[in-house]
């Protein structure tokens, strides 16, 4: 058992419909970001990174190739004796046809016998679809020092916004006294990050009086919490500073994707000190054609650049052809540009083909535009 005596359990079942296409196949954390990255990477590699080497990752949709992507815990150092990442999916049917998670506690009930292998005092609960960087062994030093039976990880957001989230409201010392579910009137702005710490007895115990309520969500923010708070249970939050991004659509994920060529950007990727660990791919290096055109470009390992690329993000082996522009987009993984086309504002998915001539995507256009067919151009 680690040093912090804590499991983590990674959340990683949810459909990511809001991604459309992009999710058709893959499930959303392991969709593809920052030029050679895969969302799950990011809490894997702040487990790893935070002392938690025993890491169960909890699929549900589309899970195939995430199953396998997360099966070699090798990549994030988490392969040594009695240590590992394990993938673990639903074992019990919830209607007739499918097997899933009810709910995200259901998730956790269903793996209770996983936890109890392990005899920990604390289980850290995390979702594994956002972006950000987290020492969670600070974390749990804050849980053990107000001596919480749960702390919630809490971001500041603009209170405009605020009513997305579910929102705690907290007293001067940072004890929660009221959860907030998406509310009309938020009276605070301290959204939760889907990030929980809880001693695992306690929570056990409320994880085994949920199975039993014909009438729950079996969902930690509808009902664990508020159950822990009307049991008067010590709830605590967890303040965080620095970048966090939940990608759940197309427009957020263009963001995080651009974020990182802003210079002011708070996710440093290339800190030596807290490395986002992945799958190491075989590709060449990058090739900048004699009349390429660059300007404030993020261009990952494998990419052909020959044409124009402006304020844009390349994913391993992108190719955009001579006569090509690229503009303020981000090419996942083997999308091509062909000669003479135009993509602006866009998303292009995994491997697709933008054909000559072709225009895709407008300067003008208030959401990115998501390209995940071929676009035929001129024969």
């Amino acid at each position: 058992m680690n040093q912090n005596n804590m499991v983590a359990m990674i959340l990683a079942g949810g459909r990511g419909s809001r991604l459309h296409d992009l999710t058709n196949k893959v499930a959303k954390p392991a969709v593809s970001y920052g030029g050679k990255y895969r969302i799950v990477d990011f809490p894997l590699s702040n487990c790893a990174n935070s002392g938690i080497d025993v890491v169960g990752v909890l699929t549900q949709y589309e899970s195939v190739l995430l199953n396998s992507y997360v099966a070699a815990g090798g990549r994030w150092g988490l392969d040594a004796k009695e240590s590992g990442v394990y993938v673990l999916p639903p074992r019990e049917k919830a209607d007739a046809n499918l097997d899933v998670y009810r709910g995200t506690a259901d998730a956790i009930s269903q793996n209770i016998d996983f936890i109890d292998t392990y005899s920990p005092e604390y289980v850290l609960i995390l979702s594994g679809d956002h972006i950000y960087k987290m020492n969670y062994a600070k974390m749990l030093a804050y849980h053990k020092e107000m001596n919480a039976d749960a702390t919630i990880a809490v971001i500041g957001v603009p209170f405009e916004e605020a009513s997305r989230f579910g929102i705690m409201n907290t007293d001067e010392t940072g004890r929660i006294v009221e959860f907030e579910e998406k509310p009309a009137n938020p009276k605070s702005n301290l959204a939760s990050m889907g990030i929980y710490i809880f001693t695992w007895k306690l929570l056990r115990k409320m994880l085994l009086a949920d199975m039993k309520n014909p009438d729950s969500h079996h969902d930690f923010g509808k009902d664990i919490i508020p159950a822990l708070l009307n049991d008067n249970k010590s709830l605590y939050a967890y303040k965080f500073k620095g970048y966090w991004k939940d990608v759940g659509t197309i427009d957020s994920l263009w963001e995080a994707n651009m974020d990182l060529i802003n210079e002011n950007n708070e996710l440093d990727l290339n800190d030596p000190t807290w490395k986002i660990y992945t799958e190491d791919t075989s590709t060449l290096p990058q090739y900048i054609g004699p009349n390429a055109d660059i300007k404030r470009a993020f261009i990952t390992q494998g990419c052909v650049v020959e044409g124009e690329v402006k304020n844009s993000v390349l994913f391993t082996s992108a190719k955009v052809a001579a006569g090509a522009k690229v503009i303020d987009s981000v090419l996942m993984p083997g999308a091509e540009v062909e000669e003479g086309a135009v993509v602006t504002r866009a998303l292009v998915a995994d491997g697709v083909k933008i054909g000559k001539q072709a225009v895709v995507g407008s300067a003008d256009s208030k959401n990115i535009e998501l390209v995940a067919k071929r676009v035929k151009g001129v024969e």
